[in-house]
């Protein structure tokens, strides 16, 4: 059974303030979930995997879900 995960972290930019970040994912491991963040993040802006330096990798429950999309489907 999948389970969810939030991630806490920040993207390391050149010569400007790192961007924090918050994101939940659905996953049947903590490594499938820090892949799929790995994935987006490269592919939408462009970040490699060496600038993002992740802080916190939490399982939550359905409760705690924050994310609209994420809580439509669970």
């Amino acid at each position: 059974m999948a389970k969810i995960f939030r991630i806490e972290g920040l993207v390391l930019k050149s010569k400007k303030e790192p961007m924090f970040f918050r994101k939940e994912y659905k996953a049947l491991k903590e490594e499938h979930a820090l892949e799929k963040l790995y994935s987006d993040f490269g592919g939408l802006y462009k970040v490699k995997r060496s600038r993002i330096k992740i802080l916190k990798i939490e399982e939550i429950s359905p409760e705690e879900v924050t994310d609209r999309v994420l809580r439509a489907l669970v």
